[in-house]
């Protein structure tokens, strides 16, 4: 039994899965995207431009150095971005019309949604702002006015740079794992629930304590593509967001039990 949140409502029941959920919930992503390709695609056409835009400008600007924090960030909003992705999971699963139109206006809809999205933003710029703070302290102003060659040899031949990696991707991987653990099942949640974000972010937590090592798994998972997608030039954000996207959608359901209602219209 699920306990009552402040609005008097249900909480959700979160259930214990194991890796090969996880595994099972990657398959379902890759046979959604297979199913309705185009809607993955323009999602992760427009993250991919988004992504090369940003480095260009940076380039522009004389900041090559912020690339890559810039790109270590779309782990942190993708959940907000692959939004219209698990509404498009979701229809798949009901047989329900897909229709962009029908998509856009559901995901609008949610208040929620926005204001997780503002989350996710937010932790984003705290990053930036926190890796510009370190280079100040370990590189100075030597650092910021490097070019992209010189301030990789930097950061990789010196004491104060290799101090500067470390730390920053110790603070990165802290702000990643709490965002993960606050998002993970949370944009789903909302989307498919009349929940608040505090109920289905208190959720998600809930769920990553009880599932520490098939979440670990799915972060691994999320990381090595994200990576994968840098390396490309963020084109390969054409695949690999919408297969997160929608294995997210599948990973909720597997976590997360449905509704007494959603029970009864199943059996």
């Amino acid at each position: 039994m699920g306990t009552a949140s402040l609005s008097g409502k249900i909480d959700p029941v979160v259930r214990e899965i194991s890796t090969s959920d996880v595994i099972e919930a990657l398959a379902q992503g890759v046979r959604d995207f297979q199913a309705a390709p185009w809607y993955g695609i323009l999602l992760g056409g427009l993250s991919a431009i988004t992504g090369i835009a940003i480095v260009a400008t940076l380039q522009i600007l004389g900041m090559p150095y912020l690339a890559y924090p810039i790109g270590a960030g779309f782990a942190l909003v993708c959940p907000f971005v692959a939004a219209g992705l698990y509404e498009v999971s979701r229809r798949l699963q009901t047989g329900e019309t897909l229709s962009a139109g029908e998509i856009w206006r559901k995901v609008k809809s949610r208040s929620e949604v926005r204001w997780m999205g503002f989350m996710t933003v937010f932790v984003l710029i705290m990053w930036m702002y926190q890796v510009r703070l370190l280079m100040a302290l370990f590189l100075g102003y030597s650092g910021m006015g490097a070019s992209l060659h010189d301030f990789v040899n930097i950061v990789l031949t010196t004491t104060n740079g290799l101090l500067f990696l470390l730390v920053g991707n110790v603070i990165g991987a802290v702000l990643a794992t709490i965002l993960f653990s606050l998002s993970v099942v949370s944009f789903p949640l909302v989307l498919d629930r009349d929940v608040d974000c505090v109920t289905a972010m208190i959720t998600s937590v809930r769920a990553v304590a009880m599932n520490p090592l098939p979440m670990l798994l799915f972060a691994v998972v999320i990381v090595a593509l994200l990576v994968l997608s840098a390396l490309t030039g963020f084109l390969g954000l054409l695949v690999a967001l919408p297969v997160l996207g929608h294995a997210t959608w599948h990973l909720y359901q597997r976590v997360v039990a449905p509704e007494p209602a959603q029970a009864l219209q199943g059996a």
